[in-house]
């Protein structure tokens, strides 16, 4: 499945709260992403991993090899990670957001980091027409991180684990607006064929409306193609 850049392909780069993560937007991705969708409605979903709310299926491994043309010359001036680094793909997946609020547990109420190191990547690329959310990205008030590497992983948890059984812990829901535990501090709407590009240990969680579960369904519900990228020396 040959993969190819639209030709009206826009960048922003943009910087995500006081800490300054990068965050890289990028809209019109491919020149033909109703094909990803078909590709999509063909295949078999199943759930993976015990912390996503849904389903996923692999993506094309062409896919890949298309991030990868696209990433790599932006790699050192986005990211500040090294243009001739080996990179790996250890998920490449469509994803599909199905699981009610009412049955989440703590973690998924909140944001999440992918991974604690600052060399891995992640993007998200929406996929679905309907109004089904976009990312956001946060502050954790009581420490004040934006991200969470190596340094601040222990502190981090060991700080959580503390406020999930307090009295800000969060209700069933997926986490939208301010919380008492964390602060929004940038939002990036789900915008078909867009792409976001950011690093894995930024606070992040996907924005749903708790009202509407989106449906099992590739064409109607919320589609997107989930990638992490470890960057190697």
């Amino acid at each position: 499945m040959l993969i190819e850049a639209h030709p009206g392909l826009h960048l922003q780069v943009r910087r995500i709260g006081a800490e300054g993560a990068p965050l890289l937007v990028i809209d019109q991705l491919v020149a033909d992403p109703d094909r990803l969708v078909r590709k999509a409605e063909r295949g078999h979903f199943t759930p993976q991993g015990a912390m996503f709310p849904g389903i996923r299926m692999r993506a094309p491994l062409s896919y890949e090899a298309f991030l990868e043309k696209l990433l790599r010359p932006l790699m050192g001036e986005v990211f500040g990670l090294p243009p001739q680094a080996r990179l790996a793909f250890p998920m490449c997946h469509y994803s599909l957001v199905t699981r009610p609020p009412e049955k989440l547990v703590f973690l998924q109420r909140i944001p999440h980091i992918d991974s604690a190191t600052g060399r891995g990547l992640a993007t998200v690329h929406y996929l679905f027409q309907e109004g089904w959310g976009g990312t956001a990205f946060y502050r954790h008030r009581s420490t004040g991180y934006e991200y969470v590497d190596e340094e601040r992983e222990l502190p981090y948890f060991t700080r959580l684990q503390m406020e999930s059984l307090g009295p800000d812990a969060p209700g069933p829901g997926y986490i939208g607006e301010d919380t008492p535990l964390f602060e929004r501090i940038d939002k990036v709407d789900g915008v078909y064929n867009r792409m976001l590009v950011y690093r894995r240990n930024s606070l992040h969680s996907a924005t749903i409306d708790n009202t509407r579960v989106p449906p099992p369904d590739p064409r109607n519900g919320r589609l997107s193609i989930n990638t992490f990228i470890d960057v190697f020396p």
